[in-house]
């Protein structure tokens, strides 16, 4: 539109000029939401996520890391990808490290124009102490990507970057599916009402505030939608019904029990350490069983389980860790499990989710 008169010119040249001003000063993240980009089932009506977990690494990071992203970004040519905590550990120093780790991290999906988005593991702050950098400030450099899709999420909540991001249909006149990426926390305090926890596994746990948030943002979505969007859930530390997955019960621990359990469950993969959860239950698994949005929740965390099952229709399930940096199985097999998960949706199922596996190192080479 042409101007109509020489005082909004002025006017418009001055607001520009203090616009210009405001940013040549502030930083180049604050306030991005990435609202721009919109996340869109292809025309087919099919839509492709990989997950990657335990990068683990400072700002040098094993190349064999980023040759396993770029590969597995190559060959499955995916729509979204996940990057489902612990991408950092304790050994970065400085702020400028942190910033080089990060835009290492973020070149395979950004070179690719990817949409990517991250959320926070137990490892992420262990350099805090020495850099200062903590959770929302690590949120505001991975948020100024361009194809990075993460929201800061609410301010009243336990974590950082809790969120939903909603894929619309094909025609991109509503919502077909959605993604819940939550902060499942770091560790568990000393103590509690004066008792340690000796004895007990001491990660961090979902918060009743971050279940009571799912909960009511999963109604406000079904409300403004007129149904239950199908959902994927993504946290780093998995929760306790991983393990009585695993055995088909909260307390034995058998090879009986397991047997039973592969077939009730429907499970595959591989359990080579234990599920290191918190000692807590945060009840956010009976939230979602109850509100039945949710088709699958993933995690990492735990780098050489990679088993996925469905359990009373929630697939629960692990990706290997990606990080040739972090520990793996160790020795020969070292390396065996590095890999990570993809997921194939389709709009017109009734769950939206087709399948899901794991890809490896190996099979494309990478050792």
């Amino acid at each position: 539109m042409k101007l109509k008169s020489l005082g909004i010119s002025i006017v418009t040249i001055a607001i520009t000029a203090i616009l210009i001003t405001t940013n040549s000063f502030s930083s180049p993240v604050q306030g991005k939401t990435n609202e721009n980009e919109k996340l869109q089932f292809n025309a087919d009506g099919k839509y492709r996520i990989v997950q990657f977990n335990d990068i683990q690494d400072d700002e040098d990071i094993d190349p064999r890391t980023i040759e396993l992203m770029n590969t597995v970004l190559d060959e499955q040519k995916p729509d979204l990808a996940i990057l489902n905590g612990d991408m950092l550990n304790a050994d970065l120093e400085t702020p400028e490290e942190v910033k080089q780790a990060i835009k290492t991290i973020a070149q395979p999906m950004e070179d690719r124009g990817v949409q990517w988005a991250v959320t926070f593991g137990n490892h992420d702050e262990d350099h805090t102490p020495k850099t200062g950098l903590d959770e929302e400030e690590m949120l505001e450099i991975y948020m100024s990507y361009e194809h990075n899709v993460n929201k800061p999420g609410p301010k009243d909540i336990t974590g950082t970057g809790n969120t939903n991001l909603v894929i619309n249909n094909s025609k991109n006149t509503k919502p077909a599916f959605n993604i819940w990426l939550f902060d499942s926390g770091r560790y568990a305090p000393e103590e509690i009402a004066g008792q340690d926890f000796e004895g007990y596994q001491t990660w961090d746990w979902l918060r009743h505030d971050q279940v009571q948030w799912y909960t009511e943002t999963s109604k406000k979505l079904e409300k403004t939608i007129g149904h239950k969007v199908p959902s994927l859930a993504f946290m780093h530390i998995p929760l306790p019904e991983f393990e009585y997955m695993w055995y088909a019960s909260p307390s034995e621990r058998t090879e009986e029990s397991h047997a039973k359990a592969v077939e009730k469950h429907n499970i595959r993969g591989e359990k080579n350490e234990c599920v290191c959860t918190g000692p807590f239950n945060s009840g956010m698994f009976a939230a979602m069983l109850e509100r039945g949005d949710v088709k699958g929740v993933f995690s990492g965390h735990d780098h050489i389980n990679t088993y996925v099952g469905d359990y009373y229709g929630i697939k629960l399930g692990y990706a290997g860790s990606v990080g040739f940096g972090a520990y793996g199985l160790g020795e020969e097999e070292n390396h065996r499990l590095r890999g990570a998960r993809v997921f194939n949706l389709d709009e017109n199922t009734k769950d939206g989710i087709v399948d899901t596996e794991m890809v490896f190192a190996k099979d494309y080479g990478i050792q």
